[in-house]
């Protein structure tokens, strides 16, 4: 990847249904190899997809919540298993396996307290193996980014 591929995302970061011939004026490049490029990166994995940017308020889903996950066992089965069941919940709109005192950190999405404590009795709590969990909601959030095009 060099400049020209980095400024190629910036624009596809800012506005994914950008036209080629938004994309080439932006960068410099004529329809063609603007298009090469794009495809390249796709085909590459460096671009993954194209998606939309819901608001979560309008779509009554304004509470985040963060869950810390601690589970009784770390077998590959296990956390093989909890991962699936993971995928099933739509709420939990990210998971990660993390180092430190909990295993698992989860972000949610609900419209409020009730809908958490629904949650978590029809779902969270059905899975087996938790030994503990740990919630926080979002009071404010600070920042909330793409990922960074450090230069070349």
């Amino acid at each position: 990847m060099d400049k020209l591929d980095r400024k190629i995302l910036q624009v596809l970061q800012t506005n994914a249904r950008a036209s080629l011939q938004e994309i080439g004026q932006a960068v410099g490049l004529s329809h063609s190899p603007c298009w090469n490029r794009i495809k390249k990166m796709e085909d590459s994995g460096v671009i993954e997809g194209y998606t939309v940017r819901l608001n979560a308020a309008a779509l009554n889903l304004a509470e985040t919540v963060l869950v810390q996950v601690t589970l009784d066992s770390h077998s590959d089965n296990t956390l093989e298993k909890f991962g699936e069941v993971l995928a099933k919940i739509p709420e939990v709109v990210e998971a990660y396996l993390v180092s430190g005192d909990y295993d698992y950190l989860l972000r949610i999405a609900v419209s409020g307290t009730q809908d958490y404590e629904r949650l978590l009795r029809e779902k969270l709590y059905k899975i087996k193996g938790i030994r503990h969990s740990k919630s926080s909601f979002v009071l404010r959030t600070l920042k909330k980014a793409d990922l960074p095009l450090l230069p070349v």
